[in-house]
């Protein structure tokens, strides 16, 4: 007897409710007990998770509703996690498409919606945020039409059923009007628009590996969804990549099903369930995971190419070694290689001599995600610039990465955000007024020019200012661009920082370091006023003398440091400079520490 089923994933643009939705519904299908404690945004469960408010890794749930069971998939908002959403919408039958009640659909909303109307999938359009002070649903509903019809949806999409909720107070509505109790029309129409999975019950076993998963009690474990037949613990499997050549071959150790937040053990699953696997150690995603008669391989999405990299090398500071406890080039290859192993949409190569490593990936933040979590797990290592990848046109011209870019500005900064995207080879497409005393910029712009400009543009906005950006195409080579018009203020010695001479330097330009701060020769310890780089001593203490005068005693008053976030630094270095990343410090040094080499590397 095969249990109904109905396989969903939820699509947004970032922060658009995805994730606090999905706990509404949740705590609603009467998954906990009414004394238990549940988190908030518990589908993000990851520490990077909660503290950016973001989601990074698709996860998938389900729950029963009128004895029906309902896989719901988190997907990431982020463009930067794009490669997962992609991988992900094999597995549903539909998608909800979350739009905010103010901002109305943005570049991921597009890019999200595109990929799922592009592989057949049904929409359930919900409103979300509706009770925003700044809502405005039926012009959102209009341009959420008008984004379907310029990415060519069929008739059958375009009769999307529209909802309108507020996810953080758990209601759903069909009509403003209607009474707001709880999410169960939301539930109904699950039910009622989504199609049961199509797929043959009677073929022989086989499933497709969309995400990557690790256990620490079970290893490596494969999540996707079963295509054809069912599968019982110990059957004897194997993998088949795209190709169709043989991966590995195994047993099934261990077949697992979502309920809420957790994985519960079967000793079956069917076709049409969404499921995880454990037993096979090679098979990665996009692989068909099937019984030995099966030869062809399952259908799958290939995944977009990076376009950003970095290069990590080894920390070989003064510092080096001082503050954690993986160092050595052997351990940050092996966790590389386990990364570009469980996260496709990251590539990695290495030098020939294996002590420089080259990681790809969609943007800054994916990067920086995955810094910051090498991090927090003791590693210390430098890193370079992000630099975009180019490809190759036929006619042999270079060809760039080319970024869709949004943003929503009080119209008093909008002429200063043109004029910085102009210097940064960005093309207007469109400027509208979007209410509200606000401005809607549209532009393309290429990757290189938007490295770093994010905080740029925060400070020419005073904060207001929302930029989105999203990957457009490979588009002709724009030519050289401005980076950063300041030089850096380079520590002369190595020591403590003393309070009274950067005091004394303070006049010289904005300060990165403290009093008390250990710096290095070489080291960035802050940011000229000019533009070329100077050389300070910053362990000058005060000459002391038993002589008293009322002019030179007087108290070190000192402008607070600037505090940059692991994504700023990235952006802030140019060419010649690295980051130097340790568990409890982020530095700026220059490539070259001793000023004779600087020289001779200028020369060169």
């Amino acid at each position: 007897m095969t249990q109904e089923l109905r396989n969903i994933a939820i699509i947004a643009h970032v922060d658009h409710g995805k994730t606090t939705l999905i706990d509404s519904i949740m705590k609603q299908s009467g998954m906990f007990r009414d004394n238990q404690t549940v988190d908030e945004r518990m589908m993000d469960s990851g520490d990077l998770e909660k503290e950016r408010g973001i989601t990074i890794l698709a996860k998938p749930t389900s729950i029963m509703w009128r004895d029906i069971r309902i896989n719901i998939i988190d997907t990431p908002g982020h463009a930067d996690f794009g490669g997962e959403v992609e991988r992900v919408l094999g597995m549903a039958d539909g998608v909800i498409l979350l739009t905010d009640a103010a901002e109305g659909p943005m570049p991921q909303t597009k890019f999200v919606l595109g990929k799922a109307l592009a592989q057949g999938l049904r929409p359930i359009v919900i409103i979300n945020k509706i009770d925003r002070g700044d809502a405005r649903p039926e012009e959102v509903v209009d341009e959420v039409f008008d984004l379907f019809v310029a990415l060519d949806a069929n008739e059958q999409q375009l009769e999307f059923p529209i909802l309108y909720a507020s996810g953080r107070d758990g209601w759903c509505v069909r009509e403003l009007e209607d009474p707001r109790d709880n999410l169960h029309p939301l539930l109904d129409v699950i039910l009622d628009h989504v199609p049961q999975p199509d797929v043959a019950h009677d073929a022989p076993f086989a499933m497709l590996a969309t995400l990557l998963d690790s256990d620490p009690y079970l290893g490596r474990c494969l999540v996707g969804r079963v295509m054809q037949g069912q599968a019982s613990v110990n059957d004897s499997v194997r993998g088949l990549n795209l190709d169709g050549e043989v991966v590995e071959s195994g047993r099934l150790t261990k077949l697992l099903r979502f309920e809420g937040t957790s994985r519960v053990p079967v000793d079956k699953v069917m076709a049409g369930d969404i499921v995880c696997i454990a037993g096979l150690t090679k098979s990665s995603v996009s692989d068909t995971i099937c019984v030995p008669e099966v030869t062809e391989p399952l259908r799958s999405t290939p995944i977009d190419p990076p376009t950003m990299s970095v290069n990590i090398t080894v920390n070989d500071s003064p510092l080096a070694g001082r503050e954690g406890k993986k160092v050595t080039s052997t351990v940050i290859r092996e966790r590389l290689l386990a990364e570009a192993e469980t996260n496709v949409a990251i590539t990695f190569t290495e030098s020939s001599n294996r002590d420089a490593f080259e990681i790809g990936g969609r943007g800054e933040l994916q990067l920086g995600v995955l810094i910051e979590t090498m991090r927090r797990e003791g590693f210390e290592m430098t890193v370079s610039r992000p630099r975009v990848l180019y490809q190759q046109a036929e006619d042999g011209s270079r060809l760039e990465p080319i970024e869709e870019v949004t943003i929503d500005v009080d119209e008093e900064y909008a002429s200063a955000v043109v004029d910085s995207l102009n210097r940064r080879k960005g093309e207007m497409l469109d400027m509208r007024s979007a209410g509200a005393g606000k401005t809607r910029l549209l532009f393309l712009a290429p990757s290189r020019g938007l490295i770093g400009y994010q905080s740029r543009f925060l400070t020419q906005t005073r904060g207001t200012g929302v930029l989105n950006r999203i990957f457009h195409s490979f588009g002709p080579h724009k030519g050289p661009i401005e980076s950063r018009r300041n030089g850096a203020l380079i520590s002369t010695d190595s020591g403590m920082a003393v309070a009274y001479a950067l005091f004394n330097l303070q006049d010289r330009g904005q300060m990165f370091v403290g009093p008390q701060t250990a710096v290095y020769q070489g080291m960035i310890v802050g940011e000229h006023s000019r533009g070329n780089d100077l050389e300070i001593n910053v362990l000058k203490g005060k000459q002391l003398t038993n002589v008293r005068a009322s002019g030179s005693d007087d108290a070190v008053k000192l402008v607070p440091p600037v505090r940059m976030s692991l994504e700023e630094m990235m952006a802030y270095i140019n060419e010649d400079e690295l980051l130097e990343v340790t568990p409890t410090n982020l530095r700026l040094r220059k490539q070259y520490l001793c000023p004779h080499e600087r020289k001779k590397a200028a020369r060169a």
